[in-house]
């Protein structure tokens, strides 16, 4: 399906369980809030879904080719 990651810092809580479990599509910045690394585009859509499912904060979100949220 080829879906995108998009990470809304303002709900982020630094929990890391995103960094820890995918630490080549997540990161943290400077503040402790995740970012998407440099290799963030090539993740597969399976770790994408994983990653956003178990966001205990809700702050990263999936988005299909269209630009348009996908429910997880």
């Amino acid at each position: 399906m080829a879906m995108s990651l998009r990470v809304d810092q303002d709900e982020c809580m630094s929990s890391g369980k995103c960094v820890a479990n995918h630490p080549d599509t997540f990161d943290f910045d400077d503040d402790e809030l995740v970012v998407l690394t440099s290799g963030a585009s090539s993740t597969s859509d399976e770790i994408k879904i994983h990653a956003a499912r178990n966001c205990p904060s809700g702050a990263i979100k999936l988005f299909d080719h269209a630009g348009n949220p996908v429910d997880v």
